[in-house]
């Protein structure tokens, strides 16, 4: 998977140590209300779309770009939805980070989605009551937050 130069430097430094960073996710929705999600390599598991904010880049611009990197699918953002804290990550290769994750609900534009990067195995549309049993705990609550209307639930935990 590719780390970004900035994160490499910063190991270089640091080493494995617990990195905090920011980042954001995405729930992407079609015009059937099905939710976009990865099966990520680092894990084996299902998740909806994110990645790591290069400096100075902006959460939403960030956030399309992972949908495009990742998925191959154009996508626009409808509303930010949530601001959470990651729990602790410890990667493969024993580098450890937590994430301030902002999360935006979108919808799709154009394109089939297929894992467009060496960070996802596969990409696949899921109906609300049909998500896979191993969809990161994360990715479950960014989804339920997306979804609910209540603004007062997008931001608890």
């Amino acid at each position: 998977m590719p780390i970004p130069e900035f994160i490499r430097e910063l190991r270089a430094q640091v080493g494995h140590r617990e990195l905090w960073l920011s980042g954001v996710s995405v729930v992407v929705l079609d015009t059937d209300g099905r939710i976009l999600l990865t099966r990520r390599v680092d894990n084996g598991r299902w998740a909806v779309v994110s990645g790591v904010l290069e400096p100075g880049e902006e959460p939403a611009r960030a956030a399309l770009r992972e949908v495009a990197e990742e998925t191959g699918v154009t996508a626009e953002i409808v509303r930010l939805t949530s601001v959470d804290v990651t729990p602790p990550i410890t990667y493969p290769n024993g580098d450890r980070a937590r994430y301030l994750d902002v999360c935006f609900l979108a919808h799709h534009v154009d394109g089939e989605p297929h894992a467009a990067d060496d960070e996802n195995s596969a990409v696949g549309w899921f109906t609300p009551d049909a998500l896979p049993d191993d969809l990161a705990d994360t990715s479950r609550l960014r989804i339920a937050k997306a979804l609910s209307s209540d603004p007062e639930a997008w931001f608890r935990r």
